[in-house]
């Protein structure tokens, strides 16, 4: 049986607009499992991002508990919030965030400072980090606007492992790729979730989406299926047959 990591308990969030309010979610109740590779879809606008952003903490929920290995992170202050996230999440986002005026590696080991004071030992496991997401050495000193975006995503994943965090929330990390980058990403992605890390990705594409082990389908801001996949292989043909025809039933 898997261990719970990460739960919602009748998550609500609601958005208020020129006095109307939309509820993006509703009365949610979703569990994340340690080491797994969940991958969250659904069509524009069912709240997708929204969910993300508030099981990671980076936004509060207007009603409800989130849970944290049993902790409820709800009702943490922004500053405590903050600090949780620095301690137990990574995340990679569409873009990659890295700042200009700094390598690759430099970027990575400033995230790290964040946590660790010991800058040789943070730069030994960036640099491990680094090697085992296939980035050569010889990029490392290069600044982002010197590499591909399938170089500098690959760096922004790094960015998010330095701190060794439970779990790693991706929001697209492919939307802005073209395919060959984005399969790299998604390799490193998959060989993370390997090590037992804990992934949940949001994602509009299909190609993505066959990286998960479990897949989550949204709608009008709750959960209306989901589709266990099992463990990733390449050229699986079982595997998209079940996901198309699952995605198929979801009206995808």
């Amino acid at each position: 049986m898997k261990n719970t990591l990460l739960a919602t308990r009748k998550l609500c969030k609601t958005f208020s607009s020129m006095g109307r309010q939309q509820h993006v979610l509703k009365n949610l109740d979703v569990e994340i499992y340690q080491g797994d590779f969940t991958v969250i879809m659904g069509p524009s606008g069912a709240g997708k991002s929204t969910l993300l952003y508030a099981l990671s903490g980076m936004d509060k929920p207007t009603m409800g508990e989130i849970l944290f290995s049993g902790r409820d992170i709800s009702k943490l202050s922004n500053d405590r919030l903050a600090l949780f996230r620095r301690a137990h999440c990574g995340f990679v986002f569409q873009q990659t965030y890295l700042l200009d005026n700094m390598s690759l590696l430099d970027n990575v080991i400033a995230c790290g400072l964040l946590v660790s004071k010991n800058r040789g030992e943070v730069a030994r496991r960036a640099k491990e980090i680094l090697r085992g997401l296939h980035l050569e050495e010889g990029i490392w000193g290069k600044f982002p606007a010197q590499v591909s975006g399938g170089e500098g995503q690959r760096a922004g994943i790094a960015r998010a492992l330095i701190n060794q965090p439970e779990i790693i929330f991706a929001d697209e990390p492919t939307g802005s790729l073209n395919s060959a980058n984005g399969q790299a990403v998604l390799d490193a992605l998959t060989e993370v979730n390997r090590q037992k890390q804990s992934v949940v990705m949001v994602t509009h594409d299909v190609q993505s989406a066959r990286r998960g082990n479990r897949i989550v389908y949204f709608r009008d801001g709750v959960i209306v299926g989901e589709c266990l996949l099992g463990a990733y292989q390449s050229g699986d043909a079982q595997r998209n047959t079940r996901l198309k025809n699952f995605l198929s039933e979801m009206g995808w």
